[in-house]
């Protein structure tokens, strides 16, 4: 029995560690369990970013379907998901920027706020903007709360403001009719069965 059990331990060791490879060629390294789907958004009081007199809280999602896009100028896979995003927006889909830089210091202003501007500006000028407004998250204390780990994420939050749907990397027509879609038409008492993208513009 010690001699068969010597030999089938290591097997079995060997088989799982297999498995366990053999599931990761195949896993979408962008996929991630969120812990945020089908909380409430955190609760936040931040500036426009073009406009510090400007605040926004939770009440930016009563009553409308919102896409929060967590982004930045620093952010090469953000420039190429501009174009698409705002192809989104003039077919009717409410996009809102959450935006924070990497390179800002508030308390000590190693990039001025104005610079930022200016980049941002530049930045959406050249790709395009699809965003109703850009919510600034000065000291990225709303995109922790969300657990975002880098740009860009998208967040689908309901009426009631309730995260439906969480992306991690860029959002392209793939992505938008697989994962988006489904939702925003569910949400929007509109039939999934022969929808395109071109729905919500209607």
């Amino acid at each position: 029995m010690a001699r068969l059990t010597c030999f089938l331990l290591p097997l079995i060791l060997f088989l799982a560690v297999c498995v366990f490879l053999f599931k990761g060629l195949f896993s979408d390294p962008m996929a991630r369990e969120s812990e945020v789907l089908a909380e409430p958004f955190p609760q936040f009081t931040l500036p426009d970013l073009m406009d510090e007199t400007i605040r926004y809280d939770n009440r930016i999602f009563d009553g409308q379907i919102t896409l929060i896009n967590i982004w930045g100028v620093w952010c090469i896979t953000c420039a190429i998901e501009l174009p698409y995003l705002t192809e989104l927006s003039q077919q009717g889909v409410r996009i809102v920027g959450l935006y924070y830089d990497q390179d800002i210091d508030p308390d000590f202003g190693t990039k001025t706020i104005n610079r930022v501007r200016g980049e941002v500006t530049e930045t959406l000028n050249r790709y395009g903007n699809p965003y109703s407004f850009n919510i600034f998250d000065v000291y990225r204390d709303t995109s922790l709360d969300l657990g975002v780990t880098g740009a860009p994420e998208m967040f689908l939050v309901d009426q009631q403001g309730i995260i439906r749907v969480h992306h991690v990397g860029d959002v392209n027509e793939r992505v938008w009719s697989s994962k988006f879609l489904p939702v925003m038409n569910e949400l929007s008492g509109v039939s999934n069965q022969g929808q395109s993208q071109e729905t919500l513009g209607e």
